[in-house]
């Protein structure tokens, strides 16, 4: 059987949120199987759950937001990206303020986390939500179109294409497939970092966004080259950490996905749009296990692999 699988350990985090500035301390639990991944603001009375779900998105300008209530935590997606990319169903995200931080902006620190407390297999079968039939959205026309889509596939793959008039952009590659079958989320996707601009700096804290942003936790760029000493760590790191995200976003859906996501300028809107679409349509999916591990597709039935 493929079975769940959760945390052995706990572990803890304290860091930055990119768009709050605040100081904030993360603790990843073990849950039970079935649990699902759910934050706890423990931060305020009575420490209330949300419980991730593409219903529990609230806002998806810049990040994604998740709400119970009153109670919100914002930027989940890289997060939800790393437990994604390791297969980890069941966790608890006790979170002391309204934001993950951002920590590197990439998603390989929440996989060194997730890696350092060590995964664990329960005895209950890992469910998957296997496309039957193609999903899609899509909005505007000709040079402002943008679309995502899931069809039917045994595996889990990501292909995206972004579009950026931006000489630092347009020198990298501006489309990247990734295959969960072949290709290593942890070596190839975890650690492409969040981007900006310069440019947009000033507009977005005036509107109390990106306080907490700077070359430490995100690729900048002016009007021409990017600004980090360092560089890039991948060629394609721009698309590459949209891919990233897409990850991330399509894992709030509750399930690990049987299916090829592909899209062109989509972001966390689309994406939870997308989410929104397969499931306001039952006969487009099904919800399967596998008893014999040996017919789970390649990439879900091995070890966590490391870097």
């Amino acid at each position: 059987m493929l079975k769940q699988r959760t945390l052995k350990s706990l572990t803890r985090a304290v860091g930055v949120g990119l768009h709050s500035g605040q100081r904030v301390e993360i603790t990843l639990r073990p849950a039970a199987p079935d649990t699902g991944i759910v934050f706890r603001r423990v931060d305020l009375a009575n420490a209330p759950d949300i419980v991730v779900s593409a219903e529990s998105v609230t806002d998806t300008r810049l990040a994604s937001t998740l709400s119970c209530g009153n109670a919100k935590v914002h930027t989940v997606e890289h997060l939800m990206s790393a437990c994604a990319g390791l297969g980890v169903d069941n966790l608890f995200v006790d979170i002391t303020a309204e934001e993950v931080p951002i920590l590197d902006g990439s998603a390989a620190s929440f996989v060194f986390l997730l890696q350092s407390a060590g995964i664990e297999l329960q005895n209950a079968p890992r469910r998957f939500i296997r496309l039957i039939k193609p999903v899609e959205v899509r909005e505007g026309e000709g040079a402002n179109e943008k679309w995502a889509r899931l069809d039917p596939y045994h595996g889990y793959k990501l292909s995206f294409e972004i579009d950026f008039n931006h000489p630092a952009v347009d020198s990298t590659g501006q489309k990247v497939e990734f295959d969960l079958s072949t290709d290593s989320y942890s070596r190839d996707i975890a650690r492409a970092r969040t981007f900006g601009f310069t440019k947009d700096v000033e507009m977005m804290r005036a509107n109390g966004l990106a306080l907490g942003g700077g070359l430490d936790n995100a690729i900048v760029m002016d009007d021409y080259k990017v600004l980090n000493a360092d560089g890039l760590r991948y060629d394609d790191e721009f698309v590459k950490h949209k891919i990233l995200d897409a990850i991330g976003d399509l894992y709030i859906v509750g399930k690990p996905l049987l299916a090829a996501y592909s899209a062109r300028r989509s972001g966390h809107a689309m994406n939870n749009k997308l989410l929104r679409e397969l499931q306001a349509h039952p006969e487009a999916w099904e919800v399967v296990t596998f008893e014999d591990v040996k017919q789970a597709p390649q990439g879900f039935a091995q070890p966590v692999r490391a870097w």
